[in-house]
């Protein structure tokens, strides 16, 4: 991956290669619902819902690639009991969605090239002192997306991660979009299909869409007359199709910012209507009902190789756990992949261990004494 905001990805995808983001579904069997899913869309058609900047705010959900960049803590304000502890690699100048006003989502998106974690806030306001406020946060291994609590929220209601599914602008340059792409919808009912694991509903309708339900643009749609940016984004659309992510207006496609995107040659997805789409077979629809449910991670030690230091001297943390599926340890450290970690204190201080699963979190603490 090249460095910087909205940085060319050179061809990589997160993920491993069965992750659902990932999947081609253009032969994947029709929902036998589909038509009173799509119908209860409404009239709405597509939009793309991001582009080149204009008036004076960035236009889509920007991200950046960073490199050894030093991570600073986060102050969750609203869905911190949900949201993964800091530290993370954000700056005064990471990029952060919207205007100035502080209005609206402010998604802000950091990828560490060097370790592989993806990093997503969303409600996002930097600190004048470098640290950083948001409502809620979560960490990503971009080489195995790791699981979260079930109806534990994301940084998009849907309780998935945001970048997969953006377009961006270095993807529809090469000819190719090879990944699903986030869209919003007006309604969604109290119930939410793999990938997703979060609901927000604000719908009653049993038509009203499941939080990751899946949309494909009919293969018999003519694109052959849509501009070239747009092309690709309609081919995208047949083949692996759109995720259901949050609540919002209705068809909205999200992506990245970018001065190179072609605003004009964008707006004519305004053209295709959601009855140009179906919906791909589901497979479990889960519901207050039957939402899996389970053990947090059982951490069975977590020790140091010396509790008394020097400040700076460095210190080995290491921990043992059963059914984990990654762990943050914090301060100073954050995601970490193993079962160990080396932190250099500089005073007194407390490590918290965090161990989650895709049933809860569990948490261990030690002291190292710094004289």
């Amino acid at each position: 991956m090249s460095l910087g905001p909205e940085a060319n990805l050179n061809g990589y995808l997160p993920f491993e290669t069965n992750n659902a983001w990932r999947q081609n579904i253009a032969n994947a069997p029709v929902d036998g619902n589909s038509g009173n899913l799509i119908n209860a869309i409404g009239g709405a058609s597509l939009k793309a819902n991001f582009g080149a900047p204009y008036g004076g705010f960035l236009w889509g959900i920007p991200y950046t690639v960073v490199s050894g960049t030093k991570p600073v803590n986060i102050d969750y304000t609203a869905y911190g009991s949900e949201s993964d502890p800091g530290p993370m690699p954000f700056t005064n100048a990471t990029p952060v969605e919207g205007d100035p006003s502080l209005d609206g989502d402010r998604h802000s998106v950091v990828l560490d090239r060097d370790n592989c974690w993806l990093y997503e806030l969303g409600g996002a306001i930097p600190q004048g002192d470098g640290s950083w406020q948001a409502a809620v946060g979560t960490v990503w291994d971009l080489t195995n997306q790791n699981a979260r609590p079930y109806t534990w929220t994301s940084t998009d209601a849907a309780g998935l991660p945001v970048f997969p599914g953006l377009v961006r602008y270095d993807e529809v340059a090469a000819g190719h979009v090879d990944h699903a792409i986030r869209i919003t919808l007006q309604h969604s009912r109290q119930a939410f299909v793999a990938p997703a694991s979060h609901w927000a509903p604000n719908s009653s309708d049993p038509n009203a869409a499941p939080m990751g339900m899946r949309m494909r643009l009919k293969a018999s749609y003519d694109i052959s007359s849509f501009p070239p940016q747009a092309q690709v984004i309609l081919t995208a659309l047949k083949n692996y199709g759109a995720i259901m992510a949050d609540n919002g207006s209705n068809m909205f496609l999200i992506g990245a910012p970018d001065d190179r995107w072609n605003n004009d040659d964008l707006g004519t997805l305004r053209q295709v209507p959601a009855s140009a789409f179906e919906v791909v077979q589901m497979g479990t629809v889960y519901t207050p009902s039957n939402v899996p449910t389970g053990s947090a991670p059982n951490i069975t030690s977590f020790t140091a190789d010396n509790l008394t230091v020097s400040a700076g001297q460095a210190v080995t943390l290491s921990w043992a756990a059963d059914n984990a599926s990654y762990y943050v340890v914090n301060p100073e450290i954050g995601p970490v992949r193993g079962n160990s970690v080396t932190v250099h204190p500089t005073a007194t201080t407390t490590y918290t261990l965090n161990a989650t699963n895709q049933f809860d979190r569990s948490t261990k603490t030690i002291t190292i004494t710094v004289q």
